[in-house]
């Protein structure tokens, strides 16, 4: 039912942006940034008991949890950058928000190499010589 208080406060939202924004453009851009930003705390919950259940996954596969927690880092960033990309979109920054969303994915990319270092060890070290 959470989804419900979601699509609620997003479609409440809309149309008082549509209605404030011929009047005061600002002020709808103000309006759909707290939007954005109310339902993303309002998911931080939920993100945190994901987060717990996939360390505990983990903890009880005896895996590193160094990796988790890379691969939850580049998870988080790829959210955020997104967040911010479409925010920035919505305020007509589109080359703004291009270069948001390359410096994410940079930033992915950076984090994941030493993970696809071990991957690739993996492999070599099941090929047999």
């Amino acid at each position: 039912m959470e989804i419900l208080q979601i699509v609620g406060l997003g479609l409440i939202a809309t149309f008082l942006a549509l209605i404030v924004k011929e009047q005061k453009p600002t002020y709808a851009f103000l309006l759909v940034v707290f939007t954005g930003c109310a339902i993303f705390l309002f998911l931080v919950d939920q993100v945190y008991i994901i987060i717990r259940m996939i360390e505990k996954i983990a903890v009880n596969a005896n895996i590193n949890l160094i990796y988790v927690e890379t691969i939850l880092k580049i998870i988080g960033i790829a959210y955020i950058a997104e967040f911010g990309a479409q925010i920035t979109k919505d305020a007509g920054q589109g080359a703004i928000a291009s270069k948001i969303e390359l410096g994410g994915k940079v930033l992915i990319l950076a984090m994941a190499i030493p993970i696809l270092t071990v991957i690739i060890e993996t492999i070599i070290d099941l090929i047999p010589t």
